[in-house]
């Protein structure tokens, strides 16, 4: 490529310079042509010469001869001729060629027009100006010819063409010093990528980015947005493409900002990152960009979730259902025979009591009819034994039927009792529990209410909604301190993502009590459930905590009245936003 453009520079100087000679050389010949006709008039003009012609025959020693030599020793002329009109010499440097022809043709002055030309003569090549001789009456008598030697000429060209080569060769390494200097840069602002490369490279990129399911959004060193393929603007909502706008106005997430921004530059292969950002769920990784040890920004890729997640709540709602159905099964087991037991030995006494308690522990079976809620409540239990927590299901609980979106349900509940039971045994209060209360309400049963309070430490001030944030977590990891951001902490954000995509909404209902820990709610417009017909009138107060020491019966009764006109205003808010 640099071999190309030296090869160019020095042709266009070569074109240049070759033009500049020719033209320096047309201008020189034209300049003494000029003079050796202003010559040759200067003497035409004096009216001696006429009157000689006339009057006396051609000779060496005449006045002609005497005057014309005159005239060429002061102007350095090559000769000074002068002829009557038959073309006959009467002056001449060698005196010998005076009284014979002129060696060239005179026709042209002697019909009265000036002539200049380059001709050879008997003297030599020479730049020659002919003007006719008038006598007094302006009648033509004869020619005068001056001559001016190539000599001259052939100097005056030298002088001016030393003159351009000088310049040219000063403009040739004025050429390959700037274009060394215009490589070099070229070179470090493209990274040493050749334009075929960089084509090339064009080409690959606007193929792969204008095909990829995943989200692309690159910045500069500056922070200016400057890629922003098809799928990320789909995925973020973001209408006009953003590139050449700073990342802080490009109508990015909160979260994706602060990655593409972010001051410390990531491993090469970094953790991908959860974000929750327009109702959908994300992987999100950020890469630095570098080439040659320089900082080119940042770029962060997009892998959508939503799908991936909502088959792993089907999974993990078919796998609590089947791991209840498969533990209610070993205990009835371990209780009949226990129960079989006790008979056999004549304790009847004790088997009564023992079938009692079996009845307490079973109470809420009858409340929650659909198997997918049914199941999440019984491994969330057997989850939450393992680590000593006690999960505890509310006399008020009331789901009669199936709910019809059991995925998204299984999702909130899923949440937010994980956060409690984590928060339970991570707690100081002991015995550690958690008490969850599912509810059906609403005009026809079109409102699901969700209620979970734990016995852990509650949630620290100023973090209400904090804990509702994508990548908000208590879990301590390598990176990450409790309250941190990493890795975890999109359960809350999506379980309040989905409860609003439905309608509804997820709150904090208390941040601590005296006796208890954090109390959260959900209400979502979960749609009709096929219903069993029960009357829930005859079964009291609906959406109070029964538990009325916990301290948190009177906050949720306040959650069932105002959360869903609230989620219903917001929806209003969204809409009147979005209509043009």
């Amino acid at each position: 490529m640099v071999l190309l453009l030296v090869i160019v520079l020095v042709a266009a100087l070569s074109i240049a310079l070759g033009g500049a000679l020719a033209i320096v050389r047309t201008s020189v010949e034209q300049e003494a042509q000029q003079r050796a006709l202003s010559i040759a008039q200067a003497v035409a003009a004096d009216p001696r010469y006429a009157q000689w012609v006339q009057s006396s025959p051609p000779s060496a020693s005449g006045p002609v001869q005497a005057a014309a030599e005159q005239v060429r020793a002061r102007t350095g002329a090559m000769h000074v001729v002068v002829a009557n009109a038959a073309g006959i010499r009467y002056s001449h440097p060698d005196p010998a060629s005076i009284g014979e022809h002129v060696s060239t043709d005179m026709s042209a002055a002697l019909a009265g027009r000036d002539e200049v030309a380059i001709e050879q003569g008997t003297l030599g090549w020479s730049a020659r100006g002919k003007t006719p001789l008038r006598d007094a009456s302006g009648r033509i008598v004869g020619a005068v010819s001056a001559g001016v030697p190539l000599a001259v000429v052939d100097a005056g060209q030298r002088r001016l063409s030393a003159f351009l080569a000088g310049v040219a060769v000063v403009a040739l390494a004025g050429g390959l010093l700037a274009l060394a200097f215009f490589w070099r840069r070229l070179r470090r602002t493209t990274h040493g990528l050749e334009p075929e490369e960089m084509a090339d490279l064009l080409r690959e990129h606007a193929a792969v980015l204008a095909g990829a399911l995943d989200g692309v959004v690159a910045v500069d060193a500056a922070g200016v947005v400057r890629i922003c393929n098809e799928a990320a603007r789909r995925y973020l909502g973001i209408a006009a493409q953003p590139s050449g706008r700073p990342v802080a106005q490009a109508g990015l997430p909160a979260p994706i900002v602060d990655m593409l921004t972010a001051a410390q530059v990531a491993p090469a292969r970094p953790a991908g990152r959860l974000v929750v950002a327009k109702g959908r769920v994300f992987d999100v990784r950020a890469l630095p960009v570098e080439r040659d040890g320089h900082d080119l920004g940042r770029v962060v890729v997009l892998r959508d979730r939503t799908d991936l997640d909502d088959l792993g709540r089907e999974l993990e709602a078919t796998r609590a259902l089947t791991d209840a159905l498969r533990a209610q099964t070993h205990e009835h087991s371990n209780r009949l025979h226990a129960l079989a037991g006790m008979l056999h030995l004549n304790h009847v006494t004790e088997a009564q009591t023992y079938l009692d308690d079996l009845a307490g522990t079973l109470a809420w079976d009858g409340d929650v009819d659909d198997p997918y809620l049914a199941g999440l409540l019984a491994a969330k239990t057997a989850a939450a034994a393992e680590r000593g927590v006690t999960l505890r299901i509310d006399e008020d609980t009331w789901v009669p039927g199936r709910v019809q979106r059991p995925l998204d349900c299984v999702s909130v509940v899923g949440n937010l009792l994980d956060n409690a039971i984590r928060a339970a045994a991570d707690g100081q209060r002991r015995p550690a529990w958690v008490e969850v209360t599912l509810l059906v309400a609403g005009r026809g049963g079109s409102d699901l209410l969700v209620h979970v309070v734990d016995s852990g430490d509650g949630v620290r001030p100023g973090s209400e909604e904090a804990i509702f944030g994508d990548g908000w977590t208590t879990k301590v990891g390598e990176e990450t301190g409790p309250g941190g951001r990493g890795a975890h902490g999109v359960g809350l954000a999506l379980a309040r993502v989905t409860a609003r995509h439905h309608g509804g909404d997820v709150r904090l209902v208390a941040a601590s009590g005296p006796v208890a820990g954090a109390a959260a709610g959900a209400a979502a417009r979960e749609g009709k459930p096929e219903s069993k017909g029960e009357d829930r009138a005859s079964r009291g107060r609906i959406g109070v905590a029964t538990n009325g020491a916990r301290g948190h019966g009177a906050a949720f009764e306040a959650l069932l009245v105002g959360m869903l006109d609230g989620a219903r205003d917001r929806r209003e808010q969204e809409s009147r936003e979005v209509r043009p």
